[in-house]
């Protein structure tokens, strides 16, 4: 097996493919598919298809060298025609293997995806980065020193809000009905 397949094999073992014609599409929309790719015996209709995905979605679409059954035996089917790499590193990985193989056919792309793995690897150690920095505020929280209370002035409201009009004398002080 190819190295380009093995990326897409661990592409599937970690959950970074879409495999078929719906959930490439549905990707596509959702502008999560960073790469699709099709068959090199896929169908007219498909190429169509794929081609429509890629403009509501912005994500390149590559004919591969390998055939269905080569696809489909990657990604643990008997066949298939279209997926979508939702990971930029890994398309940027896979084209960077197709282009070594045929660089007329595959450089372009493989430039522009890498470019774009930059990118959102530089955006990841930023948030990391930004996250770190809360946890620590969060660890060493800063708050205003207490300032003391004069000792005798507020017991004494207190106790007087507790007691109310008539409650709690020694002389009754309150209504008597007889």
């Amino acid at each position: 097996m190819d190295n380009a397949l093995r990326l897409i094999g661990l592409a599937r073992k970690g959950g970074r493919i879409e495999v078929g014609e719906e959930p490439v599409g549905a990707a596509a929309r959702a502008h999560k598919a960073r790469l699709m790719v099709l068959a090199s015996d896929a169908a007219d209709n498909t190429l169509r298809r794929a081609s429509h995905f890629a403009l509501s979605g912005g994500a390149p679409v590559l004919q591969s060298p390998y055939t269905k059954g080569e696809l489909g035996l990657s990604v643990g089917r008997s066949s298939c025609a279209m997926l979508a790499l939702t990971d930029h590193g890994l398309a940027a990985a896979f084209t960077r293997k197709l282009a070594a193989a045929d660089p007329e056919r595959y450089g372009e792309t493989a430039a522009d995806l890498e470019e774009k793995a930059q990118r959102a690897l530089q955006r990841q150690k930023e948030q990391r980065r930004h996250e770190k920095k809360l946890e620590r505020a969060a660890a060493k929280p800063w708050a205003a020193p207490a300032r003391p209370a004069a000792a005798g002035k507020t017991a004494g409201r207190r106790k007087q809000e507790r007691k109310g009009p008539g409650r709690g004398t020694k002389r009754g002080g309150g209504r008597h009905v007889t």
